[in-house]
């Protein structure tokens, strides 16, 4: 899009199911599970650009030697960071002790990251600090093996002041009110109180402590320790983990809002937050990459074996639309159909908007992610009329900056400076249609892209969003919370205020600040109230009205896709509710009354969880 919006945070996971050797043998490299690590996190890094880490846990080492290894960085270029800083080591090695770089064992008790386990992350900061701390994957050390915890996740949960109290309630003291920490502390709970258990049961069998040890290793059971921890999480997310012992799992939401696949052979067990990521790592077809369902695990256990297992009763399968529309690689097969349908739903719209003159009228997209809907409607319109269409790259990014990690205060400069225009092939008797994959705030079109397309003075200014309109918060992973950015928002209120409907903003607020204090549960959507007032054109005609400069010459129209065409579109992927504020979990109406609230009483930086 055009503007930025947070991402999703991405995870690779990767269990090496031989030993280091027969990698070395068989492709050569001793190094293995590193390098695909390092190729499924560089095919995610679209998902991530606060920082990256990763975590490797080494199976069957002896006591003394160290068996957990974690790196992280801050910073757009933290994957690369992390894996040049790891492949360091191995550089040395190669110019000092050649040899030993294809001696396996050597390397496994010598080097870091040389073990069987391996856990990544990309990350995007919703809210909080972005530093080091924050980055995943988490480590919960203790100097019993098989309490060691490493926690990576793609997830928001609604529900964290509740979690933190229970976690007090059990005796604990968490260091911080944050949901990572929080899952990191309640999964820990529970994996303590099973080696606990276990310990007594063996212990009471009369076994030594050093066999207690390898039979705790052996016999964790970690679907009861996933059930247990995942009891109370409303949210989104998709969680994965590493024990001590060589135990790993990931573990996906009940309603499958967040993305995650897997593939296992008689060599790896690998999962991702993107199906390609998995196929271009290992080179794969589309249907040997399966998606993991909703409310189930895949486990690994330190022997090698895996199971997928039920852990909470699937819900209403809702997955997010967005990772369709905009957030997801658009090589995946299904979402290069799904964006092209996007734009082809379009057709009739524009056509109506236009009079059906498309020899007037010019064809193009900004940004690049907007191509393949774009690439849709053109196509449509091509064959609806039987003309034919002037599709042209009419604005071009010079700069690689990626304006979304960007300060607000500079990010208005940044566009302008950043993109240019294709001079002369747009006439003054033209219209132009720019199509973006998703407009939510529309300061970036009124502030920099429109006075951009002054330059090429069109007759008239069509934009074109393959996304609906986001009117609500989103809660579950994207960072859209404040219901002053969206434009569709302010679009509203101006126009209830401009139909002297003010005392209906004031009766919905008194009706959401009574609920302020129920359970999630409890709450009602009283908001829909105010987009009920109007309909979707007319809100899309006041957002043209508020995106369009004082005194700007050329008419600007808006035309946003509508929730039946996503959903035609995208039929795998009904996850709509940042669309239409049908929330899959009680704890979205919980932050939706909150946010409204916050907005109301011009709480604007308040934190809507």
């Amino acid at each position: 899009m055009s503007e930025v919006i947070k991402h999703e945070c991405g995870i690779a996971f990767l269990r090496l199911k031989k030993p280091l050797s027969y990698y070395q043998k068989k492709y050569g490299s001793s190094l293995y599970g590193i390098e695909k690590m390092q190729l499924l996190m560089q095919k995610q890094i679209n998902r991530g650009q606060d920082g990256a880490g990763i975590a490797n846990i080494k199976i069957d080492t002896s006591p003394g030697e160290r068996y957990i290894s974690r790196k992280r960085a801050l910073g757009k270029n933290g994957v690369e960071e992390v894996f040049s800083s790891l492949f360091k080591q191995f550089e040395l090695l190669n110019i000092n002790k050649p040899s030993k770089l294809s001696d396996t064992d050597y390397l496994k008790r010598n080097h870091s990251f040389t073990g069987e386990l391996f856990l990544g992350h990309l990350r995007y900061a919703t809210y909080g600090k972005n530093e080091i701390e924050a980055c995943h994957p988490f480590l919960r050390q203790n100097n019993w093996k098989n309490r060691n915890l490493i926690v990576a996740g793609n997830f928001n949960l609604t529900n964290v002041d509740e979690l933190f109290d229970h976690l007090v309630e059990l005796g604990q003291h968490p260091k911080e009110k944050a949901d990572t920490v929080t899952v990191m502390e309640k999964i820990g709970h529970f994996l303590d109180i099973e080696n606990q258990r276990l310990f007594n049961k063996y212990k009471a069998e009369g076994h030594s402590n050093l066999e207690i040890t390898q039979l705790i290793s052996d016999n964790l059971d970690l679907i009861s320790i996933l059930k247990e921890s995942a009891e109370k999480w409303d949210g989104g997310y998709v969680m994965s983990g590493l024990i001590g012992n060589g135990d790993g799992f990931v573990l996906r939401d009940p309603n499958g809002i967040r993305p995650c696949y897997y593939y296992v052979d008689d060599e790896v067990v690998v999962s991702a937050s993107e199906r390609p990521v998995i196929q271009t790592a290992f080179n794969l077809k589309n249907d040997a990459v399966r998606e993991l369902p909703p409310g189930h695990a895949l486990i690994v256990k330190n022997d090698g074996t895996h199971f997928v297992e039920e852990i909470i009763t699937p819900a209403e399968y809702k997955p997010c639309s967005f990772e369709r529309i905009y957030f997801s690689r658009g090589n995946d097969f299904e979402i290069h159909n799904e964006r092209k349908q996007l734009g082809r739903e379009l057709a009739h719209r524009v056509l109506n908007e236009l009079d059906n003159d498309v020899q007037n009228t010019v064809f193009t997209y900004i940004p690049n992610t907007a191509e393949l809907a774009y690439s849709g409607l053109v196509d449509q319109v091509r064959t609806l009329t039987g003309k034919k269409i002037r599709a042209e790259k009419v604005i071009l990014k010079e700069t690689k900056q990626r304006t979304f990690i960007t300060e607000d205060n500079e990010r208005d400069d940044l566009v302008t400076q950043g993109y240019d225009v294709t001079y002369g092939v747009v006439k003054t008797t033209d219209t132009l249609v720019v199509v973006d994959d998703s407009i939510v705030r529309g300061t970036t079109l009124k502030k920099s892209v429109l006075k951009i397309l002054e330059r090429l003075s069109p007759r008239k200014i069509i934009f074109v969003s393959s996304a609906p309109q986001v009117r609500y918060p989103d809660c579950y992973g994207i960072y859209m919370t404040k219901m002053n950015e969206f434009v569709a928002f302010n679009s509203l209120i101006t126009k209830l205020k401009e139909d002297n409907k003010e005392g209906l903003i004031d009766s919905v607020y008194k009706a959401c600040k009574q609920q302020e204090h129920r359970h999630r549960s409890e709450i009602k959507n009283y908001f829909s109230k105010l987009y009920n007032q109007y309909s979707y054109e007319e809100i899309s005609d006041q957002i043209a009205n508020q995106i369009t400069p004082k005194n700007y010459a050329i008419p600007v129209k808006m035309i946003y896709q509508t929730v039946e065409g996503l959903h035609t579109s995208c039929p795998k992927n009904k996850g709509d509710w940042y669309f239409t504020g049908d929330y899959p979990t009680p704890g979205g109406l919980k932050v939706l009354n909150t946010a409204f609230v916050n907005w109301y009483e011009g709480n604007f930086n308040a934190n809507s969880y």
